[in-house]
C-alpha cells in the first residue's frame, strides 16, 4: 500500500483548523488520492486547501488550480443557469417544454413542464433505445433522441434520478432559450464574471490541469463506506416488463465513456462532466449564499420541495440498503439528511464518488469538496466530505 504521509497546501482562517485536521485525516485514515476542499463564509474564503496527487502513479502533485471531473455536482451548475433565466422573466418553470423546444412534444410528451425536468419528475431517465457508446458526445444526436422519446412512465407521477439525460434536458432548454450552448452560458453569465474555475465542456487548453478519476480502493484497502447506488432487482417503477434496473438501463442506453479522455473532457454532458476546482465551485455557491446571484425569492423557489416526505426516488432508493425517500428541490438535493450540516434549508448537488457543493443561505456558507479518488456516493454521503462538513460547522458554532 503506497505511503499516505501527503502534505496539506493552503489556509484556513483562525478557528477552522478542525477543517484542515480532517481534511489530513482523509488522505491518512480514508484512502485520498488527491483533493481539495473550498468554505467561504459572508462570500470571504475561510478554508482553501488542496493535497495530494493528480494522478495514480504520484508524478502530478495537485496544484491550488486542479481541476477534476465532478459527475452529478455539475447538475447544481446546470440548474443555476436554469434559475438565472426564470429569474429574468425569459422561461417559466411551469411552460411547457415544447414551448421552447417545440420538437419534444412529440411521443406524448406535449404536456411535460419545465419544472419536471428540473426535479426528475419527466420519465426521461433513458432515451427510448439505446445510443452506444460515444453518442453521449454528440448533443444533437442525444437531444433528437430524447425529443423523440416516449416517456419510461407517466411523467409527473413518480421521481426517478435522470443521472445522465438531466443534463441534455435542461441544457437545450437553455441553448433553445439562449441561443448559446449550456457551457458558453454559464462561462459568460457566471464563472468568467467570478473568476471562477469551473467548465462543462472544458477547453482544450485547459485539459494539462485536469486530475485523472481513480477507481475506488480494492477490498482490503478501502476505509469504510455507506452502501449507495446499487442497482434495484427487480426493476420498479413504470418499467417493471424491462429487463434491466433503471440505474443499469439509464447507464446502458446513454453511457458515459471513458471520463479521463480528451473528447469527453471537451464535450458538453451538463449532467455529469463539469471540471472544476472546489475553490470555484464554493465561489458560485458563496453567491448564491449571499444572495448575489439570485434573489432569495429565487432561491427560495429553488430549494421548495418537489415531492413528498415519503415518496422514493426510483433511481437513488428503491432496492438499495437505504431504501428512503428522498425529496429533490428544483434542480437542487436538499438537505434532508444532513450532509449539507445543520440547517435543512441548505441545498446543492454531489457528483458519484464523492464530490460535493453546497450553498446555506442562512449561514453565509458556501462549499466545496472535489477529489478523484472514487467514494460512496452522490448525495454528500461520502465520509471524507461528512467529517469535513463536520468540523466546518463546529467551528462555526464554536467561533463563529
Amino acid at each position: 500500500m503506497r505511503d499516505m504521509t501527503v502534505r496539506v497546501h493552503g489556509t484556513c482562517a483562525p478557528g477552522f483548523e478542525e477543517v484542515r485536521e480532517e481534511f489530513e485525516r482523509n488522505f491518512t485514515e480514508r484512502g485520498e488520492l488527491g483533493a481539495a476542499v473550498a468554505v467561504t463564509v459572508g462570500g470571504e474564503f475561510v478554508v482553501d486547501l488542496w493535497g495530494g496527487d493528480a494522478d495514480r502513479t504520484g508524478t502530478r502533485p495537485w496544484e491550488r488550480d486542479t481541476l477534476v471531473h465532478v459527475y452529478s455536482t455539475t447538475k447544481g451548475m446546470t440548474s443555476l443557469c436554469a434559475h438565472l433565466l426564470v429569474q429574468s422573466g425569459v422561461l417559466d418553470l411551469d411552460a411547457p417544454v415544447a414551448r421552447y423546444w417545440p420538437e419534444f412534444a412529440r411521443a406524448g410528451k406535449a404536456d411535460i413542464p419545465v419544472r419536471w425536468l428540473l426535479s426528475h419528475r419527466s420519465g426521461l431517465i433513458a432515451p427510448g433505445e439505446p445510443l452506444g457508446q460515444g453518442a453521449v458526445l454528440d448533443w444533437e444526436k442525444v437531444t433528437e433522441a430524447l425529443a423523440a422519446s416516449r416517456p419510461w412512465w407517466r411523467p409527473g407521477t413518480a421521481q426517478a434520478y435522470h443521472a445522465v439525460t438531466f443534463g441534455f434536458l435542461v441544457g437545450e432548454v437553455v441553448r433553445r432559450v439562449t441561443g448559446v450552448p449550456l457551457g458558453t452560458f454559464l462561462r459568460t453569465e457566471v464563472t468568467e464574471p467570478l473568476g471562477a474555475d469551473v467548465f462543462v465542456g472544458t477547453p482544450e487548453s485547459e485539459h494539462g490541469r485536469c486530475a485523472d478519476i481513480a477507481p475506488p480502493l480494492t477490498a482490503g484497502d478501502a476505509p469504510p463506506r455507506r452502501p449507495f447506488g446499487e442497482a434495484p432487482d427487480p426493476p420498479v417503477g413504470g418499467i417493471d416488463e424491462h429487463p434491466m434496473a433503471p440505474v443499469t438501463l439509464a447507464l446502458r442506453y446513454l453511457p458515459l465513456g471513458d471520463v479521463n479522455g480528451a473528447a469527453y473532457r471537451s464535450a458538453e454532458v451538463p449532467a455529469a462532466n463539469g471540471h472544476a476546482t472546489a475553490r470555484g465551485l464554493a465561489a458560485v455557491y458563496a453567491e448564491l449564499a449571499c444572495g448575489r446571484l439570485l434573489s432569495a425569492e429565487t432561491v427560495d423557489r429553488l430549494r421548495t420541495p418537489q415531492s413528498g416526505p415519503d415518496e422514493p426516488d426510483l433511481m437513488l432508493a428503491a432496492g438499495t440498503p437505504l431504501a428512503r425517500s428522498w425529496q429533490w428541490g428544483v434542480g437542487y438535493m436538499l438537505n434532508q439528511f444532513g450532509q449539507a450540516g445543520p440547517n435543512p434549508r441548505a441545498f446543492g448537488h454531489g457528483g458519484v464518488g464523492g464530490s460535493y457543493a453546497f450553498a446555506d443561505p442562512e449561514n453565509g456558507v458556501g462549499y466545496a469538496y472535489t477529489m478523484n479518488r472514487m467514494g460512496s456516493g452522490t448525495s454528500g454521503e461520502d465520509l471524507r466530505s461528512v467529517h469535513l462538513v463536520g468540523a466546518l460547522y463546529r467551528g462555526l458554532r464554536d467561533h463563529g
